[in-house]
């Protein structure tokens, strides 16, 4: 295995985890599936997340895979969400969890 895809993996793994231990139990890793990918992490209804650990970010390019997988997904209700390792944080809890707009809206509009 490659160090990039060993990172990715070692990511992938810590969001499970977290998800997992904060009321998710049936989160889990999806398997690749090339262009038909449909984000690497599965077992929340209705949302696609998409994880990265690089050194160099690329954040317009990860947004529009993230939003692509979501739709790749082939659930009516999809929401896309990247999820990006900072360097320096171990935890999950600390990285930058990134939605667009119209997901931010359903998000605080929940809470109103």
């Amino acid at each position: 295995m490659s160090a990039a895809r060993a990172k990715g993996t070692a990511a992938e793994t810590a969001v499970v985890r977290f998800l997992q231990n904060h009321g998710y139990p049936d989160a889990e890793r999806r398997a690749l599936a090339g262009s038909q990918d449909r984000g690497d992490i599965a077992g929340i209804p209705g949302v696609v997340i998409e994880v990265k650990a690089a050194a160099r970010l690329e954040l317009a390019a990860w947004a529009d895979e993230t939003i692509r997988e979501a739709s790749s997904a082939g659930v009516v209700i999809e929401t896309p969400v990247l999820c990006v390792k900072r360097r320096g944080k171990g935890s999950p809890a600390d990285w930058y969890w990134i939605v667009d707009g119209w997901t931010m809206l359903e998000l605080i509009g929940a809470t109103q």
